[in-house]
């Protein structure tokens, strides 16, 4: 789908679902950018509060693109400001903060993710946002909560940090080496949007009802815990840590074909007597080495991968999946980002977004868009897009403060000279 693009308008049975709400957002890098850019594609309007001169700190994320102004903008920025409104006001500062106050006045949704107790110093917490708006939903993201005091008060946490204390990594830590971190996907960041999102959409429903807001407060460890459920829960019962992961019981794992890799989940017997029967391994079935799942597992890879990729060979990677599900054995090619862009699912769900290269130099040699991920929420009533560009670097603040606050040019002049706005 391309930016500005609508698609599926026969799907529109009137506005989209979350028209009319506003947020707020004093967000930064990821987790709550994620959220309100998931809000967007629903249809709220979202007004993103940020430092002057350099912005987001995502803007700052690695690598950059370079826009038609010369500014470059990181990847992280790039990829959850889609249809969103920048305004620059310096918060630090006591005006700035009061310009925040008086423009919540006018939001059903005030969004942050600041480190825990960063807002209340600041002038900015829920009690500060709730005196002057108590219907509003005031939404937090940060690493250990704002609601309970907590050992980890005061700590910073990226999605590795949060995902490492939840015991994500320990079930696939082999003995002897270091537990392998994984950056990519940020599954603390995104997984922590979701449940938030969750929370604004409860919390909105009850105000609507009740005329009162309430804090929506997440914390990433908490997600994390929760997302990483098998770990305690595992330990609970007497497991080895090794319980908590694929590839303890069954057969988990990625096998070669002719292009690449695909992978196979087999947890049933049947499913087991399907593979067997179409490597030309019938007598795996009733054979002593494969009598339990743990035994599947154990032989995996010095009986079953030869046998597998030896019929796999002439075959493709999404040929050989396509084969075993018709057998009922759930496969599916382990995808590059090619593939994504060429895969006609993908492209039916409208889940990549093309973004048009900014830089005059990149356009002039007609260089491929940039690939932003699309709304993964489908409604029947709903059409997709249009999704509009990410902003620049408080790019709406004078239309915003005039809109909502009335100021006029002298006063957006006198805030600007004193490097309030930008």
């Amino acid at each position: 789908m391309r930016l500005g693009e609508t698609r599926h308008p026969e799907r529109a049975s009137g506005p989209k679902p979350l028209a009319g709400v506003r947020v707020l957002a004093v967000e930064q890098m990821q987790a709550m950018p994620y959220g309100t850019q998931l809000l967007t594609h629903l249809g709220a309007d979202v007004i993103k509060i940020e430092p002057p001169g350099r912005g987001d700190s995502g803007r700052a994320s690695r690598p950059t693109v370079t826009e038609a102004n010369g500014a470059h903008v990181g990847a992280t920025f790039l990829r959850n400001n889609l249809n969103k409104r920048s305004v620059a006001i310096d918060v630090r500062r006591p005006e700035g903060r009061d310009l925040v106050l008086r423009l919540a006045k006018h939001f059903q949704v005030f969004a942050e993710n600041s480190r825990s107790g960063w807002m209340d110093r600041h002038g900015l917490g829920y009690g500060d946002v709730q005196a002057v708006n108590p219907a509003i939903v005031y939404a937090s993201i940060s690493g250990f909560g704002n609601l309970d005091p907590s050992p980890y008060d005061g700590w910073a946490a990226y999605a590795p940090i949060a995902e490492a204390m939840a015991g994500t990594y320990e079930p696939i830590r082999k003995e002897g080496s270091p537990p392998p971190v994984v950056v990519a996907g940020a599954l603390g960041d995104n997984a922590s949007a979701l449940y938030c999102v969750i929370g604004i959409l409860a919390a909105l429903r009850q105000a609507e009802a009740t005329g009162r807001g309430q804090h929506v407060d997440v914390a990433m460890y908490d997600t994390m815990i929760a997302m990483t459920d098998m770990v305690p829960f595992m330990w609970s019962v007497g497991e080895p840590r090794q319980a908590a992961t694929a590839g303890r019981t069954g057969i988990v794992e990625a096998f070669e074909a002719q292009d690449g890799f695909f992978v196979i989940a087999i947890f049933r017997e049947h499913q087991f007597a399907k593979l067997a029967e179409i490597v030309g391994e019938p007598g795996w079935v009733g054979d002593p080495r494969f009598a339990t799942r743990e035994d599947w597992s154990l032989r995996k890879n010095d009986v079953v991968r030869p046998a597998l990729e030896r019929w796999a060979s002439s075959r493709s990677k999404l040929e050989a999946a396509r084969i075993l599900n018709e057998a009922g054995i759930p496969a599916g090619p382990s995808n590059s980002a090619a593939d994504l862009r060429a895969d006609p699912h993908v492209e039916a769900r409208d889940m990549l977004i093309e973004v048009e290269r900014a830089d005059p130099e990149l356009a002039a040699a007609d260089a491929p868009p940039m690939l932003i991920h699309g709304n993964p929420i489908k409604l029947s009533g709903m059409a997709e897009g249009p999704a509009e560009r990410f902003p620049g670097v408080g790019q709406h603040t004078d239309s915003v403060l005039r809109d909502e606050l009335g100021l006029d040019d002298d006063e957006l002049e006198r805030l600007r000279g004193e490097q309030l706005i930008g």
